[in-house]
């Protein structure tokens, strides 16, 4: 996610012994007595205002105090509308994208929702541009008009079949034109917004929220409310209120150890592990400026020794899966161009062919690049293992430093590194989401790395095709051409978990390829 490349940190559990789902049998109801609901993570939530957040712990709150015109239903890729009562494309170059409001919408505070409001909201969005906020993701809009109190017109530049999955995320969340500042952002820690949920109190402990009694949209609110507990990375103290019962669910944070203690030390009579799908990623991303990492034949040396089925297996005990491509499985376009070009098992003789190609014929000494817990607890043991895996060829001298995540962003940005860690949680659950914004124009990575066919033609028509099926082709020349230039190296998609009491129910409908966790869903029996 998003334009800082955000927290990926996965929550690793075991492989065996998991379920798909927790308290079905209650209903979809999930039998609770409507209860609040107390939820742990070792993120941050760092925006309260949606025109500043741009990572999953913001989102996270956007998703339940916000409202978008559309929204993904549980388990759903293509969204539907919420605040909107339609929505439609009403030319054939997706260019001109109306929307009509359902009737009798109000914000927390009571105040009126209407086209002035969700106008004044993207032009806000796009005016501060906030470095940290999602206006990186609407460089096609170019206006928004408002013929009445209950229609909206987005009017793009260019031509965009994925725009109605960008509004449907928390890009596209509605503020109150009253309470916020066109030209600022909101900075006392509250918030106004028309989702299911007002946000009570904010502080660097924890977030409280309350139902919002002027909700008018598609969720069905399970609950009386939600406490949101902010751990800070620190997984031992995640663990340890989860085993004090001094919260519900542990979301986001628990390395596969600390699972494994949570079972050991409960039995069967306390915690269940939950499992979702997940669109998550991690790749190696190269420095294409870099006098080392530059190499092809380094990047290909690289992609024939790395051993991702081991790295899963020791690092994080099964709980991702060997990723292939940069589109992940489970996302419509997805390919396997690296598995096809690399293998999936290390092979040294290519490995050593390919650096003598490059004129390379002694041990390549490199750095790997990691941050400690931006992408997950157990990353810089991840990056230490890709490095044992390439010292083990002898044809590597790798070693790993890693640098606290400010650091870490401002060196990346003056290209000091060659090779570093980088992990995505997708806007939307688009193959758009995983290949524009890493080789589209102005893209994220920080690499120097450009291809024309891939700016000047696959994406450009891949996001003009409303029949987003027709899209495979040109994302599958889009893989195959990343997997041979190879500006990057996908390494593993993640796996959803996580560790619930065994009297909440709901978690399976807040854990799947939308990335949306629905507060709504949750409840206590």
């Amino acid at each position: 996610m998003r334009n800082q490349w955000p927290v990926l940190p996965i929550v690793a559990g075991l492989a065996s012994g998991l379920l798909t789902g927790c308290g079905s049998e209650q209903g979809d109801s999930g039998g609770g007595d409507g209860s609040s609901v107390v939820v742990g993570m070792s993120d941050k939530v760092l925006a309260t205002d949606p025109a500043s957040g741009y990572d999953p712990g913001s989102w996270l709150l956007f998703n339940n105090v916000f409202q978008s015109l559309l929204s993904f239903p549980k388990g759903g890729t293509e969204p539907e509308p919420d605040a909107a009562e339609s929505c439609s494309f009403t030319d054939t170059q997706t260019k001109v994208y109306e929307c009509t409001l359902k009737d009798g919408l109000k914000f927390s505070n009571g105040d009126a929702l209407t086209s002035e409001d969700v106008k004044f909201s993207f032009e806000r969005m796009l005016k501060i541009n906030d470095d940290a906020g999602p206006a990186i993701m609407f460089p096609m809009l170019d206006k928004v008009e408002t013929p009445d109190d209950k229609t909206v017109v987005f009017k793009l530049k260019v031509p965009d079949a994925t725009f109605p999955s960008k509004i449907a995320s928390g890009a596209g969340s509605i503020v109150d034109h009253r309470q916020y500042d066109a030209g600022g952002l909101r900075e006392d820690g509250q918030a106004v917004g028309s989702g299911p949920y007002k946000l009570e109190s904010f502080s660097d402990a924890e977030a409280v929220f309350t139902v919002n009694e002027n909700y008018k949209g598609t969720a069905d609110v399970q609950n009386t409310g939600v406490t949101l507990r902010f751990f800070d990375g620190d997984q031992g103290a995640l663990k340890k209120a989860l085993l004090d019962d001094e919260i519900d669910i542990a979301y986001r944070g628990l390395t596969a150890a600390d699972i494994a203690d949570v079972e050991q030390s409960t039995g069967d009579a306390g915690v269940e592990v939950v499992e979702g799908s997940s669109a998550e990623v991690q790749h190696l991303v190269f420095n294409m400026d870099d006098p080392v990492a530059g190499k092809l034949g380094v990047r290909r040396a690289i992609a024939h020794l790395i051993d991702r089925e081991a790295l899963i297996k020791d690092v994080y005990q099964g709980t991702a899966d060997p990723l292939y491509s940069i589109v992940p499985a489970g996302i419509a376009g997805h390919n396997t161009a690296f598995f096809d070009r690399y293998g999936s098992r290390p092979d040294k003789a290519k490995a050593k062919a390919a650096l003598q190609d490059d004129g390379i014929d002694g041990k390549v000494k490199l750095t790997l690049w990691s941050t400690p817990s931006r992408y997950g607890p157990a990353t810089d043991q991840e990056l230490k293992t890709i490095a044992a895996q390439l010292n083990d060829s002898g044809l590597f001298d790798a070693d790993v430093k890693s640098v606290a995540f400010d650091q870490y962003e401002k060196d990346i940005a003056a290209g000091k590194y060659g090779v570093y860690v980088k992990g995505w949680v997708p806007d939307y659950p688009d193959a758009d989401n995983f290949t524009a914004p890493f080789f589209g124009e102005g893209n994220v990575l920080g690499n120097n790395y450009a291809n024309p066919t891939i700016t000047g033609t696959l994406i450009p028509r891949t996001a003009a095709e409303t029949n987003r099926s027709s899209t495979d082709s040109d994302f599958g020349k889009l893989q195959d051409v990343v997997a041979e230039e190879l500006p990057v190296l996908p390494v593993w998609q993640a796996k959803q978990y996580a560790v619930v009491h065994e009297n909440v129910y709901g978690l399976e409908n807040c854990l799947d390829a939308s990335t949306v966790f629905r507060f709504w869903e949750l409840s206590k029996g």
